[in-house]
């Protein structure tokens, strides 16, 4: 039985579709994805514009994206093509005995892979006859009595490692990210290549509404959308065409209060007004391969910055930097993280005290801190500034010197992550902004660019003391590079 036939039957996937008219759309695009036959009139025009190709397939897919705007009903179509690949697909001749084979819905995160698991559960529970076929369900699988697993999993290439796959289903592909990976859509993709190659009839395919022209979505619609050589099935069109139950009133209203976002999110088309800050190559060019920390360096004055939490939802991060005069280069000495939960009073300790250890006095606080981060550090002993810089100000200030290499960053996983997560967003008036992506954190990129910052500025100030030629009394004042905060540092360093 393929696809068409079973959404038709009663017995399995009808009940699930209240008015079909709805679905007419993305019954032409399984129809192009499982080599089915495709009517001469509008279902064939609506191929056409959606592919760029004149002729549907002349095979099924091997691998497939669909580039749909939001509510187009992307995620139930991914259950859907799993549901039916699980039950109607013979595998048999591909598992060992005793083997178990895979269907991944692969989601951005826990709870958008809640929503998929919801929809699968669904699907079953509305057949009496796919009921039946269920051995046992999790909160995230569903084992079948066919040796088949559907399992839905989040974006991660180790959670995908070690299975016999039969086909993978990316959610919202264009959403990957990671602050432990610089590209985890590609990772995942290599993990899941091998497992799929021994499988003659596996399926990868990738749904999702577009977002900037980057990552593994935007390559294979580069590549292959409108090419009939190219190797991959790809279809791109608006919400309004794959769901005409939306209102266009609604996808209007959306236009005038942020055109560029609406334009990917209801049109599918591309944002232009998005692109990286900073490339993965860019910043291994400033990482100091092996260095994690540095230990303080007599007579060398450190400044230091944090990007404080409460303890709730973000890091509370610290960063320790001086600027090297000998070899113009600014380094990242100390970085830390705390990740929630934790008790705020006991972070500003532990900060307190590694702050007092490099002989630093007054830290820069990002402005959004709050109140509560000064008075906490002065109980210690430390004065909080406010930053002069917002954390994209921040950025962009510090983007000439990444490019020309005059910064050393420490080997830091998390740090490389968050840098590379960065999104500069365009705008034809005014300075850019640059942000993490939805759902992403920058709490200790955001700490390391202000102490980068402060050491830039900074290091050239300090106070000398010398003795007039005239009469030989004391004079203090300020001597470029001398590195001394105070009088009274000059006199203890030199014992007087």
């Amino acid at each position: 039985m393929n696809i068409i036939e079973a959404l038709e039957d009663p017995r399995f996937f009808k009940p699930l579709f209240r008015d079909p008219r709805t679905w007419k759309a993305w019954r032409v695009f399984l129809r192009a994805l499982f080599a089915l036959p495709i009517r001469a009139g509008a279902d064939l025009e609506l191929f056409r514009k959606s592919t760029g190709l004149e002729s549907p397939p002349p095979s099924p897919a091997r691998t497939a994206f669909a580039i749909c705007g939001r509510r187009s009903g992307k995620s139930f179509i991914s259950s859907l093509i799993a549901a039916y690949l699980a039950v109607f697909r013979d595998w048999r001749p591909y598992l060992a005995a005793g083997e178990r084979g895979y269907i991944f819905i692969i989601a951005t995160d826990l709870a958008q892979a809640a929503v998929i698991k919801r929809y699968i559960s669904g699907i079953f529970a509305a057949s009496p006859a796919l009921r039946r076929m269920i051995a046992l369900e999790t909160k995230e699988e569903l084992k079948l009595k066919n040796a088949v697993t559907i399992a839905v999993k989040t974006a991660s290439f180790r959670a995908v490692r070690g299975y016999t796959v039969l086909a993978a289903v990316l959610e919202e592909l264009a959403f990957w990210r990671s602050e432990e990976s610089a590209n985890p859509d590609k990772e995942i993709i290599r993990a899941l290549q091998p497992a799929l190659a021994t499988v003659p009839e596996s399926l990868l395919i990738g749904i999702s509404t577009p977002y900037s022209k980057l990552g593994v979505l935007y390559e294979a619609y580069k590549a292959n959308y409108g090419r009939a050589e190219g190797g991959a099935l790809v279809w791109l069109a608006p919400s309004t065409v794959m769901n005409p139950t939306i209102d266009p009133a609604e996808v209007e209203k959306a236009l005038k209060e942020d055109e560029a976002a609406a334009r990917a999110e209801w049109l599918a088309e591309w944002r232009a007004d998005l692109e990286s800050f900073v490339s993965g190559e860019v910043l291994d060019a400033v990482i100091v391969p092996g260095r994690f920390e540095l230990p303080k360096v007599q007579r060398v004055r450190y400044q230091a910055a944090i990007d404080p939490s409460g303890g709730r939802r973000d890091a509370f991060g610290l960063a320790i930097a001086h600027k090297d005069d000998g070899r113009g280069r600014v380094v990242l000495d100390v970085l830390r993280g705390k990740y929630p939960p934790f008790r705020p009073e006991a972070v500003v300790k532990e900060f307190a005290d590694l702050l007092k250890a490099y002989e630093v006095r007054e830290v820069e606080s990002d402005k959004y801190g709050g109140e509560w981060v000064s008075e906490a550090f002065s109980k210690h002993g430390i004065k909080i500034v406010p930053a002069e810089l917002t954390a994209s100000e921040g950025y962009l200030e510090l983007l000439p010197a990444f490019m020309s290499g005059t910064v050393e960053l420490l080997d830091n996983k998390l740090l490389r992550g968050q840098f590379i997560g960065l999104e500069r967003k365009v705008r034809p008036a005014g300075r850019d902004l640059v942000t993490h992506y939805a759902g992403g954190h920058d709490d200790i990129a955001n700490a390391a660019a202000l102490a980068l910052l402060r050491a830039a500025k900074k290091a050239k100030a300090g106070y000398y003391i010398g003795f007039s030629q005239k009469d030989g009394t004391a004079i203090f004042g300020i001597d470029e590079g001398s590195g001394f905060d105070s009088p009274e540092a000059w006199q203890r360093k030199s014992k007087l």
